[in-house]
Parts: structure tokens; sequence; C-alpha cells
């Protein structure tokens, strides 16, 4: 994310979008992980939560947020890998 100096350009979208995609598939299946303390409602809400915060953030044009973005989502992966449900989707 260096060609912007402020603003995404297409390049940088481009050059996240299989970190992206990579992580929003992890995120999906660690919201299945036995771990975890929820029933199967439970389980499809937060999937949909995820959905959401996700098609939000595409929507995010700012190099600085959507290095945020990612940093967060990999933060909240590592915490649903450990078992525990991050608190900005519980």
């Amino acid at each position: 994310m260096a060609r912007g100096l402020l603003w995404a350009t297409t390049e940088d979208l481009v050059r996240n979008r299989g970190r992206v995609l990579s992580l929003y598939r992890q995120l999906l299946r660690s919201l299945n992980s036995p771990k975890l303390p929820l029933n199967l409602a439970a389980r499809l809400a937060k999937k949909a939560e995820l959905r959401t915060i996700f098609m939000l953030g595409s929507e995010e044009h700012s190099l600085h947020n959507i290095a945020d973005l990612i940093e967060t989502a990999e933060y909240s992966l590592s915490l649903l890998k450990e078992g525990e449900i991050p608190k900005y989707i519980q």
C-alpha cells in the first residue's frame, strides 16, 4: 500500500484482495469451531455480522483505515483460534 499517499489506488486494492479474501474465509471457518460457546443461531448471527463488516469495509478507500481493518481481522482470527469471541462481534 505505498502507491497512493492517502487514498488507495486500484493497484493497492488489487494487492490486498487475496489477503482480505483469505482472512474472510478463515474467520468464517473459525466461527464453526467447537471451541466457541455458541449455538447454531448464534453462529449464524455472527457469520451475518462478519459479512456485514466485510461489506462495509470493502467500500473503504483510505490506506490507513484499510490497514487497520486488516490488522483487526488478523487479531480477531487469533482470538477465535484460541476459542475466544472478539469483543467487536460479541
